[in-house]
């Protein structure tokens, strides 16, 4: 097996990942991140997909990004805004996929992996401008620029399964791996318990999909959104 390194935070589009990069044969190094977020209780629902796909090694890094001020999910002086907005929200937190892509090259390098998946969507997303195509393109030539890996002609790849497909598609993608959707959290505020809000944006997201989907939504929502 091929070893590749998942970044997993939790949610529904890093789950339908780690399951895909399951079924198409590759040895899954999970990776997450406790980065001072807002919805911490992500870090606990990775725990469980990365026990429950048998992740060969569940590395959680921990560093603060609460020096990156404006962010609502590192910042709490910011709200997390609950109407979808034209220009980037608030909920960008700056160079956060290059950060984590880069701590998945190291590692993936110090573990002869040539493979680093993310679930990133350029269709039903936020429109962080870290999400777009040309953006991975970008990095997939530095990771190759970068690395004693690429300069000696191993390439890394960065596979982004999800980047064109809707919420609703990668919510059926899911389904047909299995993917247990009532384990996973994608929401930017959850409650003490773990519950999510329903109206952030990631949640309106998240409920499209299972609704294209055909589905009841599993998630666990507080109140009685």
């Amino acid at each position: 097996m091929k070893k590749a390194v998942i970044l997993l935070s939790g949610g529904l589009d890093s789950s339908t990942v780690l399951a895909l990069a399951k079924r198409d044969g590759f040895e899954p190094y999970a990776l997450t991140f406790d980065y001072g977020q807002r919805n911490a209780a992500e870090i606990h629902a990775a725990k469980q997909m990365a026990a429950h796909y048998g992740a060969t090694e569940h590395n959680i890094v921990e560093f603060s990004l609460t020096a990156f001020k404006g962010s609502a999910l590192t910042d709490e002086t910011v709200a997390v805004p609950e109407v979808a907005t034209q220009d980037i929200p608030s909920t960008y937190v700056p160079a956060r996929n290059t950060i984590f892509l880069s701590f998945a090259m190291g590692w993936a390098e110090s573990l002869g992996a040539h493979d680093i998946f993310i679930g990133a969507s350029s269709v039903d997303y936020s429109g962080y401008p870290d999400c777009r195509p040309e953006y991975f393109e970008a990095f997939q030539s530095l990771a190759n620029l970068a690395t004693k890996t690429g300069v000696e002609g191993q390439a890394i790849r960065i596979h982004t399964p999800l980047l064109q497909l809707s919420k609703g598609e990668t919510v059926k993608l899911g389904l047909s791996l299995g993917v247990d959707y009532s384990q996973t959290i994608s929401c930017y505020q959850p409650d003490e318990q773990g519950r999510a809000c329903g109206v952030c944006e990631s949640c309106v997201l998240s409920k499209k999909g299972f609704e294209e989907a055909g589905i009841v939504d599993p998630t666990e929502y507080c109140g009685s959104r």
